[in-house]
């Protein structure tokens, strides 16, 4: 029978890093409020140390490393959150770290890594690919294999959060995170079910790449056939062994989102809330937005880290503007004659929405003679606002067709 990790080894796990990493703050959050209708908090671990809570279990792992284990050097594998841990904590204990990133892992996160002394191998699609090389890697060189989950001083390690959330906020009744491998759920859960049972400890995943929901089905670790997200950080194909023991005896319930769901949350986060997370760190605040899960306030969604690409972030900004329904993409028909694009253009401005750009198009098989084609990118103030415009452009004789449709 799996032990599970009990509140004293989270207690111990607090003691060792007193000094190494920050007691993140906890930060209001009036639109999740609004939604809520009661307090809501965000637990700003996209701002702790390296970037994520990673640190928090890498730390604890490699502290408690042997002198010879040491000097052998320590191996991950990682998309870059627990990277960046491992990096870190190893450079702060006195050992050399490897790292096997998955070959398409964020540019940022790799160059991270490497800034805090790790040694990086690009390998394989995914963090599943990438965990097989690492721990081929350490039985050929007898480098201690790193886990970025499970493994009993990780989960300790990752609880320190859930302490830190139930002395910032000691009537809370509902904590909601992300959830990947399941290593910060179950330390989470640890704590809260020890200090406060009454409290609801809710995981996410994408829906892309949810792994939990068949496995609590079948009642052990089912492995993905395949998966795909841009909520990198929770992209694992398979529960482990001890983190799926943790979550069906202690997570009350897990609950998945939509891309277009992790797109909205961050652009709130960003825009009302001014922080900075990436993808897997906002899928919390995602199943808020969209009411993917019932809770009982006050609430605190974890952000579990704020190491986004920047790339990513443009793209995801104008993915989650167009989910907001205020970045709308339409082609619009029309009779092809003189000022007929600088009155749909007048048209437009009219209803006071803004022109990102226009593509201006004669030479189509779909088009009739005499019949133009101009794709437009427009920003609006959201859903009302553009079906406004959208109607308005119909009732003039316009034939609008959205992006996507034949």
């Amino acid at each position: 029978m799996t032990e599970l990790v009990g509140l004293a080894d989270v207690r111990a796990a607090r003691e060792l890093l007193a000094g190494v990493t920050r007691t993140t703050p906890l930060e209001p959050s009036r639109p999740l409020s609004a939604v809520l209708g009661g307090p809501a908090w965000l637990k700003c671990e996209n701002v702790q140390r390296a970037g994520s809570y990673k640190v928090r279990g890498a730390y604890v792992r490699i502290s408690r490393l042997s002198a010879q284990e040491r000097e052998r050097g320590v191996v991950a594998a990682s998309a870059g959150n627990h990277a960046q841990g491992v990096a870190l904590a190893a450079g702060l204990v006195g050992t050399h770290a490897t790292v096997f990133m998955p070959v398409n892992a964020p540019l940022p996160k790799v160059a991270a890594t490497k800034g805090y002394g790790a040694a990086v191998e690009l390998v394989g699609n995914t963090v599943d690919e990438s965990l097989v090389a690492a721990q081929t890697f350490a039985e050929r060189t007898g480098a201690v294999f790193i886990h970025p989950f499970d493994h009993a001083d990780v989960i300790a390690g990752q609880g320190t959060v859930a302490l830190e959330i139930l002395e910032q906020c000691p009537d809370v009744q509902t904590i909601v995170t992300g959830v990947g491998g399941g290593g910060l759920v179950s330390g989470i859960a640890v704590v809260a079910k020890a200090l406060r049972p009454d409290v609801r400890v809710i995981g996410v995943q994408a829906a892309s790449a949810a792994a939990f929901p068949p496995s609590l089905k079948a009642g052990a670790p089912v492995r993905l056939p395949s998966f795909s997200t841009i909520a990198d950080g929770i992209a694992v194909g398979c529960p482990g062994e001890l983190t799926f023991t943790h979550v069906r005896k202690l997570v009350d319930e897990v609950v998945t989102v939509s891309e277009e769901d992790i797109s909205r949350a961050l652009l709130m986060l960003l825009e009302r809330g001014k922080q900075v997370v990436e993808p897997a760190g906002a899928v919390g605040v995602a199943a808020l937005l969209a009411g993917a899960v019932e809770v009982q306030a006050p609430v605190v969604a974890v952000l579990s880290g704020g190491n986004i690409d920047p790339l990513l972030m443009l793209r995801v900004i104008e993915h989650g503007l167009a989910a907001a329904g205020r970045y709308l993409r339409v082609t619009v028909r029309c009779t092809d004659r003189p000022g007929q694009l600088a009155s749909l253009l007048s048209q437009i401005a009219e209803h006071r929405a803004n022109v990102v750009d226009v593509e201006h198009q004669r030479v189509n098989p779909h088009l009739r003679l005499g019949e133009v084609e101009v794709a437009l990118s427009v920003e609006t103030r959201g859903m009302e606002h553009s079906d406004t415009l959208i109607s308005a452009l119909r009732a003039s004789g316009y034939q609008v067709v959205f992006a996507g449709e034949a």
